[in-house]
């Protein structure tokens, strides 16, 4: 490792970076982590800290990876479809994204880049749009704000396949100095793009609407700092809400997320702001996106405060409602499909399959609800009529394939105001759904495992859980162990069934009475996290039982 800090050093690096390498040879624990090895390039890319060194996101691990793409692109014969880059509100993003873009020009490669900071699913609908080859979107998500990313997508909008992934790892695996990776002036290959896509993806969200809305319904709206504002505010008006209520605070783009400890809308914090605008007007709805608005957070008035909705419990709300409009307009599909992970709720599917609607489970991860939509375009075997994960991410029409935050905002709007119709709130119509199909709870708890140590002690864990099964769980017996590594259900009577999903290090334990704990890495923070649903006939059993399998997983 040391050859490698000494490489560093020898080059004329930004000065923000050089003095950084300084700091840190101060500090050998951080060092190590800084260079023990080349940031992981995952089946989605890469994710991590920014700062100096090959275990970070910086101008030369961008560079990499940009060129592992460009390869990747230039083997295809595809230079002149191009590759479509976006960019979210995060310290660097504009300019990883111009780097990403100089690196592709160098190869011959075209590259359309957005002028201004735009939502993941933005990008989704321009790889498709321009029936470009590739897309790339530089974010980090809801991580914190020491975090940027490197997001790659395929032809088809959606996340780029494990197979076209490996290539570019394997030509980034080829550079045996990350500092000899070419570029050219932006302007030799790449494009500038915005105002014809903010258009065409506005003419598209309006295929969303499904009934009349209330116009002098009372919203409010926080971008968090991200690069939610245009297309949501843009799509509310559209649908014709008229009082909405932006979070001037948190409408300025700002890497630093600086009013918001943590810019995720899963957490009640991220509200704060939204909740004291909402009480100043009286709003009925507020809603929040995280930086790459591809999340979703919700609160509905309840009196005088605010209750957050879950994921699961918007998704839920969703599926019921979109069958309801549907079957009530006469456009419900016979063959349609509700696609969801293996960790999200049995509420949402309880719905569906009472409604004669089909339910498909996937792996955690929207790229395989992609991946499902994709095949039943191709087959025309299913219609896709939502899909959706615990965390916060749904998608309702295809024209995008990834998470919707957009698209889930105009919905859940209209979905309320048609609620507020009837007198009712969605607080209202999530009980009567509990009422008719069972009292659903669900929670997640997480563990970290920081550094190089905290990932092999993580990964041991999971040995432990799989060498070790449990038998019984807070007083009730396993009737199932599902092993998604070795694709293997084992009942409690010894016998077993394949599980035909692809192979993922994930452990799901079923219960005797329908609940069921799931045990997975996290595939972009260091934690392990510990996913838990029940099901009763009141909500006080319900909580009980959640209560109980909290304790045993924190």
């Amino acid at each position: 490792m040391n050859e490698v800090v000494q490489k560093w050093e020898q080059q004329s690096l930004p000065t923000y970076l050089a003095e950084e390498l300084q700091q840190l040879k101060q500090q050998k624990e951080k060092l190590e982590d800084a260079f023990y090895q080349l940031l992981p390039f995952g089946t989605a890319g890469m994710r991590g800290e920014l700062g100096v060194g090959t275990n970070r996101m910086n101008i030369y691990t961008v560079r990499l990876a940009a060129h592992g793409l460009a390869q990747h692109v230039v083997k295809h014969n595809e230079q002149a479809r191009g590759v479509v880059i976006a960019y979210d509100t995060r310290h660097f993003s504009k300019e990883f994204a111009i780097e990403t873009a100089r690196v592709l020009g160098a190869y011959g490669v075209k590259s359309y880049v957005f002028t201004e900071a735009r939502p993941t699913p933005q990008l989704s609908f321009a790889v498709r749009h321009y029936n470009a080859f590739a897309g790339v979107v530089i974010t980090a998500s809801h991580n914190p704000k020491q975090y940027n990313g490197f997001k790659v997508y395929g032809s088809d909008g959606a996340q780029m396949v494990p197979t076209d992934v490996k290539v570019v790892i394997d030509e980034m695996n080829a550079v045996e100095d990350l500092f000899t990776v070419p570029v050219v002036e932006f302007d030799a290959y790449g494009e500038w793009i915005l105002e014809e896509i903010d258009e065409a993806y506005l003419t598209r969200l309006m295929e969303l609407k499904e009934r009349h809305v209330d116009a002098s319904m009372k919203l409010v709206y926080t971008p968090l700092h991200g690069a939610g504002l245009v297309p949501v505010e843009r799509g509310l008006r559209a649908f014709g809400f008229e009082n909405v209520t932006i979070v001037e605070a948190q409408a300025t783009p700002d890497g630093d997320f600086s009013t918001v400890p943590y810019p995720n809308p899963e957490e009640a914090a991220a509200f704060t702001m939204a909740i004291e605008a909402g009480k100043q007007v009286g709003a009925d709805l507020l809603l929040a996106t995280d930086p790459d608005a591809d999340r979703l957070g919700v609160a509905v008035r309840d009196g005088e405060e605010y209750v957050l909705l879950t994921g699961n419990q918007l998704g839920a709300l969703v599926v019921n409602y979109l069958i309801e409009a549907k079957k009530e307009a006469g456009t419900l599909p016979a063959n349609a499909v509700v696609l969801k992970t293996i960790v999200t709720s049995e509420l949402g599917a309880s719905i569906a399959r009472a409604n004669g609607v089909e339910v498909v489970d996937v792996l955690t991860g929207f790229k395989y609800i992609a991946e499902k939509i994709e095949h039943y375009t191709t087959t025309g075997e299913k219609q896709f009529l939502f899909g959706y994960e615990e965390s916060y991410g749904y998608l309702v029409k295809d024209f995008v394939r990834d998470k919707d935050a957009v698209q889930l905002a105009l919905v859940t709007a209209e979905m309320a105001s048609y609620y507020a119709a009837q007198g009712k709130t969605l607080l209202h119509a999530l009980h009567d759904l509990f009422e008719t199909y069972g009292y659903y709870k669900e929670t997640l708890t997480s563990k970290a495992f920081v550094g190089k140590s905290g990932q092999q002690e993580m990964q041991q864990l999971l040995t432990n859980y799989r060498n070790n099964p449990l038998t019984e769980i807070a007083g009730v017996k396993v009737s199932c162990v599902e092993d998604y590594l070795t694709q293997t259900a084992t009942f409690a009577d010894g016998t077993t069934k394949v599980i035909t999903l692809p192979s993922e290090n994930v452990l799901k334990y079923v219960l005797e009475d329908g609940s069921w704990v799931a045990i997975r890495p996290s595939g972009t923070e260091p934690k392990c996290k510990f996913y838990i649903g029940v099901n009763g006939e009141s909500e006080k059993e319900s909580e009980m039982k959640l209560q109980k399998l909290k304790g045993i997983f924190s």
